[in-house]
């Protein structure tokens, strides 16, 4: 049965994050005079994304509330003790140097064009809809999408299969007439497939070339290789660069 609706990531697969996060950082420190204490930028910037994934993990195993998870991120990384308030003021302030670094993928708005007829579209996140909701209007794309559910308020995150078919659920679709794209081999890649849906895993930065994915699985340098996967007709649907 064909595919009816592609399901979305955000961070990394429509919004170009880690140009965002990493620039956003260095601007935030630099401005609070902290630029020089880490040895390098570099190993700042290391630093703020390992603390970061560290306490992602725990806000999916649920040990942390959405809260919670940013104000220990900042705690961590400053290896200081902070209160809430102080916390979430110091997160607040990276947010503003974050946010002016916001940016689409390139090939995102031709791939969205050239599907807009075809496929309905929705987006899981594991994220908060407060965050994700809103960075979708920025972004200029958050009519695009019929639906858009997070983490923080579905209780359950991916890879679970739980929350793909509860994206599935929202579009009234089953998981076979629906499409995943995200870009974690894992997360994204293997839980979709996991969960029935046709799995798409864009690797945008080609770490990882020699990988042999499962059957069921596709993978793509570019978005605009995702009409060809899911057999629309489109001048941007291109040959899989990795078969």
């Amino acid at each position: 049965m064909s595919i009816r609706a592609v399901v979305w990531d955000v961070d990394d697969t429509l919004f170009d994050y880690t140009t965002a996060d990493r620039e956003g950082m260095r601007s935030h420190l630099a401005s609070e005079g902290l630029l020089d204490g880490y040895g390098t930028p570099e190993a700042a910037l290391t630093l703020w994304r390992e603390v970061t994934d560290q306490q992602w993990a725990r806000f999916s195993a649920g040990e942390l509330t959405w809260e919670e998870q940013r104000r220990d991120r900042v705690r961590v990384f400053l290896d200081r003790r902070m209160t809430d308030a102080e916390a979430d003021d110091w997160f607040e302030r990276y947010i503003g140097h974050y946010e002016a670094a916001w940016a689409l993928f390139p090939d995102v708005l031709p791939v969205l064009d050239a599907l807009a007829a075809s496929h309905r579209h929705a987006v899981l996140s594991n994220s908060s809809i407060h965050v994700q909701d809103r960075k979708l209007r920025v972004l200029g794309v958050h009519d695009r999408f019929e639906a858009i559910l997070c983490a923080a308020e579905l209780g359950v995150s991916k890879p679970q299969a739980a929350a793909f078919l509860a994206a599935c659920e929202a579009l009234d679709l089953p998981p076979h007439q629906v499409a995943y794209v995200g870009d974690h081999p894992e997360i994204d890649g293997q839980g979709s497939a996991d969960a029935g849906l046709l799995s798409v895993w864009i690797d945008r930065f080609g770490g990882t070339a020699t990988v042999e994915l499962p059957s069921g699985r596709h993978r793509i340098a570019t978005l605009a290789e995702l009409p060809a996967i899911l057999g629309t007709d489109s001048r941007f649907g291109a040959p899989s660069t990795f078969g």
